[in-house]
């Protein structure tokens, strides 16, 4: 599980947002500025950091450019939070390094429809697990290849996301809605009958294994006994 925290003074902003990151499949962090971000970075090691520009003290600017100078922090993935139609916050913010924005006030569904998609393009550097193999299946994130007792399967782009999200929680009933939400994200509008679809031919692709994934009547899928 990946660790998104939020850099904001706004208390009451603050807490909607990690209270929306922990019920979307995230560990949400928060802190109010400079010194108690920097004072817990290492213990939480976030995959993204959402981080507003107009703090008391050391300013978002700072700290975005603290973490561009770091050579641990560096390829963290930061998007700022800037204030409505601010252009100037936004361009210096991206020219320091910021690989998005969000302006205020924003939608909570839609910050998190843009972390997805700025994770999926990003280099992490959390502890996911890139290769696991489970019952003669074996799947490689980082190398996007999936072998099925020893013989590589070719898989659409949906349903390698899908197997590798049911892989790393085998075991746990995962509900369509939850499929929806991990693999097509917020931004998506088709029916969860498109989970039904995919995870059928996905079956198909991995022969005899496909018996791995098992429905859950009335709930979803999930992978292994």
């Amino acid at each position: 599980m990946r660790n998104i925290v939020v850099v904001e003074d706004d208390q009451n902003i603050r807490d909607l947002l990690v209270y929306a990151l922990n019920n979307n499949g995230y560990r949400g962090f928060g802190y109010p500025g400079y010194e108690s971000f920097f004072a817990n970075i290492k213990e939480v090691n976030p995959s993204l950091i959402l981080l507003d520009l107009m703090l008391d003290g050391k300013d978002g600017y700072q700290i975005l450019k603290e973490l561009r100078e770091s050579e641990d922090y560096k390829d963290i993935p930061v998007i700022i939070i800037t204030a409505k139609d601010n252009e100037f916050d936004k361009v210096k913010g991206l020219d320091m390094g910021a690989d998005d924005y969000i302006t205020k006030p924003f939608g909570v569904l839609e910050t998190i429809s843009r972390i997805k998609a700025l994770l999926r393009r990003v280099p992490q550097n959390d502890t996911s697990v890139s290769v696991i193999d489970y019952e003669g299946v074996l799947i490689d994130y980082k190398k996007r290849k999936v072998f099925v007792e020893g013989e590589e399967i070719i898989l659409t782009y949906k349903e390698f996301e899908m197997l590798y999200y049911l892989m790393e929680n085998k075991n746990i009933v995962i509900s369509r809605n939850k499929l929806m939400e991990q693999v097509w994200g917020f931004d998506y509008a088709g029916e969860t009958r498109t989970i039904d679809v995919h995870v059928r031919t996905l079956r198909q692709k991995l022969g005899k294994k496909g018996k791995l994934i098992k429905t859950v009547r009335n709930v979803g899928y999930k992978l292994g006994e």
